[in-house]
């Protein structure tokens, strides 16, 4: 896990360079379990 600092409120979670998530697009912070879907789904 690498956490990469930025500026404008934007929060994005990549696994292995694919994009999973992005607050950019939905407008809202993810729930854990988003994301532990999200990672679930690539298997």
């Amino acid at each position: 896990m690498e956490l990469i600092p930025a500026s404008g409120g934007i929060f994005e979670v990549t696994v292995n360079g694919a994009l999973i998530y992005s607050k950019k697009d939905t407008g809202k912070f993810p729930k854990n379990q988003e994301i532990i879907d999200s990672m679930d789904a690539m298997k």
